[in-house]
């Protein structure tokens, strides 16, 4: 089969299926394990779909040098990890998790800010996969040959507490965030220790669970109808760790908002009891 080009940043399990013998096809698992409890059961031992390599960014293809969990890696550093990964420049890239769409936009960001525009989430990840009908295996595949993936970084698809301290005053701007309602308002705890409860001066509250119905994406229609008031704005997206907000980032992108970025800190950053950066409760 020839080669194939995703067109949308969401793939449906029938596409997958039906493309899985295309020659540049790459399926990454990029499961982690919530932070916070979403209601969905991890599966008791662990279920793949056919060929899909390891895309771990919680402990390996991250920066390691900064205590903040799952930040950008250089582009060096995931150039090399892509390569040994078997990734070429024309590889069509399909990210799934275990729990829906939860993980998976994270991966997805991060391969559109190294400038790799051929790839794409799967839609209800492995649990519509499943649901489907569709194979499953007990095992990761291994890569078959070192890739020739090269970075082309876009900075501004990822962005720090700075740049988003300026978009908090400029009207051009929207920083989104992706946290529950409680921990926006500051009346649930924090998952994660040393965090204040609150959020950011003039951020808007967006919970990803609420651009979701049972791990799948609504539909462009629906999403373009919460996303309405915000065509016209720089959207910048945040949430507890910078991977539910790549969700909303997500869904902005579906709904056709076109300046999107991430808060790569995130909460973790802004909310820490010694960052020094304004945190307001209702």
């Amino acid at each position: 089969m020839s080669h194939i080009t995703l067109t949308n940043s969401l793939i449906s399990p029938q596409f997958l299926d039906e493309n899985l013998a295309a020659e540049n096809l790459v399926i990454l698992d990029a499961s982690m394990k919530p932070v916070t409890n979403i209601g969905v059961a991890e599966p008791a031992t662990p279920t793949y779909i056919p060929n899909s390599l390891r895309f771990d960014y919680d402990t390996h293809i991250r920066e390691h040098n900064t205590s903040l969990p799952h930040m950008m890696p250089t582009p060096e550093f995931f150039t090399e990890e892509m390569q040994k990964l078997g990734i070429h420049k024309d590889s069509a890239i399909v990210v799934y998790d275990n729990v829906g769409v939860y993980a998976s936009p994270r991966a997805w960001w991060m391969f559109r800010a190294m400038g790799h525009d051929n790839v794409a989430v799967l839609d209800g990840g492995l649990p519509a996969w499943t649901r489907a009908g569709y194979e499953t295996t007990a095992t990761l595949a291994t890569p078959k040959s070192r890739g020739d993936f090269a970075s082309h970084p876009r900075p501004q698809l990822f962005v720090d507490s700075q740049t988003v301290s300026h978009a908090l005053s400029d009207s051009a701007f929207s920083v989104m965030d992706a946290r529950s309602a409680g921990r926006f308002i500051g009346q649930e705890p924090e998952p994660r220790a040393g965090l204040r409860g609150g959020h950011m001066p003039g951020a808007v509250n967006l919970p990803f669970a609420d651009v979701q119905t049972n791990g799948v994406m609504k539909s462009p229609a629906l999403l373009r109808e919460m996303f309405v008031e915000y065509q016209n704005k720089k959207m910048i997206f945040s949430c507890g760790t910078g991977v539910t907000a790549c969700i909303l980032a997500l869904a902005a992108e579906q709904a056709g908002v076109k300046e999107l970025a991430v808060y790569d800190g995130s909460w973790t950053e802004w909310g820490a009891v010694d960052s020094g950066l304004p945190v307001v409760k209702e």
